[in-house]
C-alpha cells in the first residue's frame, strides 16, 4: 500500500466516530425510580419516601417510556397494585391500559389478560362504555385494540360475567372490529358449561347474524349443550339449518345426538338423524355402531342390537366383545338363551375371544338348559378358560 492511500485511510478512520446510544434523561430518572423501588422492596426495605412523591401523570410517563423494558416496567406496576395503601392515588384505567397496549404490542397476551382481569369484575367503577373508550383513545387505530377488544371477550367470559361479554360483542359489531370465531367458541364452551343454554343459544345466533364464519366446533358445542337438556329435536334442527347455511356436521356433532337419542331410547328422533347423516355424507364410525348396539340392548331391543354387530362385521370394523355381551345379556334377559349361545358362538366363529364377563353371562343362565349339549360343552369350554386363568394368575 502507498504512503498517500495509508495517510487517506487514515484520516478516514479518524473522521468516523462512534455514535453512543441516546438516552432520554427522563428515561434514566424513570430506570433509577423502579429500581430503587424493586431493589428496597426486595430486601424488605420499602421505600416509602420515594413512593410518597408518585404521581398518576409520573407512573403513566414511567409505564409508556418505550425506553424502559417491559419486564422491568411489568414489575414496577405489580408492586404498585400489591401495595397500593402506600401511595397517595389509585392506579387508574390508563395506567393499566398503558401497560396492557405494550404488552399485546409483544405478544405478552397472559400478562395483557392478567391485567384485564383486575378491573373486569368493577363493573361500577368501570362500566364497559369507559373502557372501550379508554382502549380506543390509547390505542388508536392500530390492529391493537381489535386484539385487547377480543381479550375483553375472553376475560369477562372466564369471570361469568356474561352481561359484559354481549355489551362487548355488540360494541364490536356496532364499530366494526373483527370478532375472533375461536374467542365465541370458548364463550360458548363456559355459557354451556354454566347452564346457560338459551344464552348460548342466543349467542350462537348472534354469531351468525353478524356474519362471522362459524364452524363446526362451535355448532357442535351448542348441540351438545341441547342435547345433555334433552332437546335432542331442536339441536336436529339446528343442524339441519346449518346444512341449508352450507356448514356441514361431522362425526362428533353426530353421534352426540346419536348417543343423546339411544341414551333416552327416542328412536324416532335417531331414525331422523341417521337419515340426516347418509343425507349430509357423514359415514357412522365405531363410536356410532356401539352408542346403537347399547341404546337397542338397554331397551330390549336385541334383535336390533345384533343387527347392528353383523353390520359392523359387514362393513370390516372391529367388533369386541363388549359389544357381543350387551347383546348376549340382552337375550338373557329375555329368556332366550339358545339364542345367546348362538351368537356365543358366532363370536368365536369370527375370531373374537370371549372374555370372563361373557362367561359370566352366560354361566347364570347354563342351569335353566338342563343337560343339553351346549350347556355341557359351554361348561367344558368355561372350566377350560378358568384353569388357563389360574395358570396366568400363578
Amino acid at each position: 500500500m502507498s504512503i498517500q492511500k495509508f495517510i487517506k485511510n487514515l484520516k478516514t478512520v479518524k473522521g468516523y466516530q462512534i455514535q453512543t446510544p441516546y438516552i432520554n434523561p427522563k428515561s434514566k430518572i424513570g430506570d433509577t425510580i423502579i429500581t430503587k423501588i424493586l431493589i428496597s422492596s426486595n430486601s424488605q426495605q420499602i421505600p416509602i419516601a420515594l413512593l410518597s412523591k408518585l404521581t398518576p401523570r409520573l407512573v403513566h410517563l414511567i409505564l409508556s417510556d418505550p425506553h424502559l423494558k417491559l419486564p422491568k416496567c411489568l414489575d414496577f406496576f405489580n408492586f404498585l397494585l400489591k401495595n397500593q395503601s402506600l401511595i397517595n392515588f389509585k392506579l387508574n384505567l390508563e395506567s393499566h391500559f398503558i401497560l396492557i397496549f405494550r404488552l399485546v404490542k409483544q405478544r405478552k397476551f397472559t400478562d395483557a389478560e392478567r391485567l384485564l382481569g383486575f378491573f373486569s369484575n368493577e363493573n361500577v367503577r368501570y362500566p364497559f362504555p369507559v373502557i372501550a373508550s379508554c382502549i380506543r383513545n390509547r390505542c388508536g387505530e392500530s390492529r391493537i385494540p381489535t386484539k385487547i377488544f377480543n381479550m375483553m371477550l375472553k376475560v369477562y367470559s372466564d369471570r361469568q360475567r356474561f352481561k359484559q361479554v354481549v355489551d362487548t360483542f355488540n360494541y364490536m359489531e356496532s364499530n366494526g372490529i373483527q370478532i375472533n370465531e375461536k374467542t365465541c367458541t370458548v364463550i360458548l364452551i363456559e355459557l354451556i358449561k354454566c347452564d346457560q343454554l338459551e344464552l348460548g343459544f342466543e349467542f350462537f345466533y348472534k354469531m351468525l347474524d353478524s356474519g362471522i364464519e362459524v364452524s363446526v366446533f362451535s355448532l357442535t358445542v351448542v348441540v351438545e349443550g341441547l342435547c345433555k337438556n334433552g332437546e335432542i329435536n331442536q339441536a336436529m334442527e339446528l343442524v339441519e339449518e346449518m346444512v341449508t347455511r352450507g356448514l356441514k356436521p361431522n362425526i362428533i356433532t353426530c353421534n352426540i345426538m346419536v348417543n343423546a337419542s339411544t341414551k333416552r331410547w327416542k328412536f324416532e328422533e335417531l331414525k331422523k338423524i341417521l337419515d340426516l347423516m347418509k343425507r349430509v355424507g357423514v359415514d357412522l364410525n365405531v363410536e356410532t355402531f356401539k352408542f346403537l348396539v347399547d341404546g337397542f340392548s338397554s331397551c330390549g331391543k336385541i334383535e336390533e342390537a345384533e343387527k347392528v354387530v353383523l353390520e359392523m362385521h359387514q362393513k370390516g370394523f372391529m367388533v369386541g366383545a363388549h359389544l357381543y355381551n350387551l347383546v348376549i345379556n340382552g337375550y338373557c334377559r329375555l329368556g332366550n338363551v339358545e339364542r345367546a349361545f348362538a351368537l356365543f358362538c358366532k363370536m368365536k366363529e369370527e375370531n373374537i375371544c370371549p372374555n370372563i364377563d361373557t362367561y359370566g353371562i352366560l354361566a347364570s343362565r347354563v342351569s335353566k338348559m338342563g343337560g343339553s349339549v351346549t350347556a355341557k360343552e359351554f361348561i367344558k369350554e368355561m372350566q377350560t378358560k378358568l384353569n388357563e386363568l389360574e395358570v396366568v394368575l400363578d
